[in-house]
Order: C-alpha cells, then structure tokens, then sequence
C-alpha cells in the first residue's frame, strides 16, 4: 500500500525511493551537521578537543612535515582560517611552527605532546562513530557517505570546469 503522506518515503522492492528534493538543501546539510557536531563534539570534549581542533590535529600527524599552503588545501581551508584554528593548537603545545627549507618558508609539525592527545582524542571520535553508526544504521551511514562522495566529486569537477572556463566562459 503506498502512503499518500508526502513526508513518508515510498518503499519498492525493499528499497525506498528516492523523492524529489523539496526545499532547501543547504539547510537540510546544515541541519544534519549541526547534529553530527553535537554528537562529536561532546565526545571529542572528553579529550579536551573540539570536532574542528582534532580534524586540524589530525591532518598535522598525518602530513608533518607540512607547509601551511599545503595544509590549508588538504583541508579545503583559506589560510587564514588555518592560521586562526592552528592558534589555540600551538599555545596548547601539540603543533610547532617553524622554519621551513628557505627563510621565507614554514612547516607546521605535531609535537609529542600533539601526537598523543590526538591518540588520546581517536579513541573519542571512534566513539562519536560508532554512537552515529548505531543511531542512524551502518547501511544508511556507508550510503550517506557515497551520496557525499559523488555530490563533492561532482561539484569539484564542476568548479574545476569553471575556473578552466575563464572569466568570460
């Protein structure tokens, strides 16, 4: 029996369909990551890390040595944003910045102390995933992750068509 109730999805052959959109999809996103952050964010707490600080943190571990250009696009920041969200991360001692390979050049690196409140923080946001996993049901997790995948993939390739483009098109 099909619902006539536009907010129940239709469901064929076990599956539900998919609806056409309806409303804003950039509130819908922020919506979702408003709440996904409350989730991280009381966990990534315990280890006395913001959701933004271990993302940070973590790229830093994963890259170091790394220059902070090439760091603020790995992590598709402005260098400016970069250069404020590092702040709090090297007056807490878990990043250094220094000299980089010529005297006009930085590298940011983990310090030891980083590296293992990172470590310390993992066990935290593996936590905040699998609370995720478990409210929202790892099928639809691991389908929401390929629907963002193919939408970033897309827009990036439309962007990169834009700018290829020219000014004029």
């Amino acid at each position: 029996m099909t619902s006539t109730d536009p907010t129940v999805p239709e469901v064929r052959g076990g599956r539900t369909a998919a609806a056409a959109p309806r409303g804003c999809t950039n509130l819908r996103l922020h919506r979702l990551v408003r709440r996904l952050d409350q989730i991280y964010d009381a966990e990534l707490a315990r280890a006395g890390l913001k959701t933004t600080q271990y993302s940070l943190l973590s790229h830093v571990v994963r890259l170091a040595p790394v220059r902070p250009g090439v760091l603020a696009r790995a992590m598709d920041l402005q260098p400016s944003t970069l250069t404020r969200n590092l702040q709090p991360l090297v007056a807490a001692g878990w990043v250094d910045i220094g000299a980089g390979s010529d005297a006009r050049s930085r590298v940011v690196i983990a310090t030891a102390a980083g590296i293992e409140k990172r470590t310390q923080a993992q066990r935290h946001w593996k936590a905040a995933q699998l609370k995720i996993n478990a409210l929202l049901g790892e099928p639809q997790v691991g389908a929401l992750h390929t629907l963002l995948d193919s939408a970033l993939l897309t827009l990036d390739a439309a962007a990169a068509q834009d700018t290829s483009a020219g000014p004029h098109g």
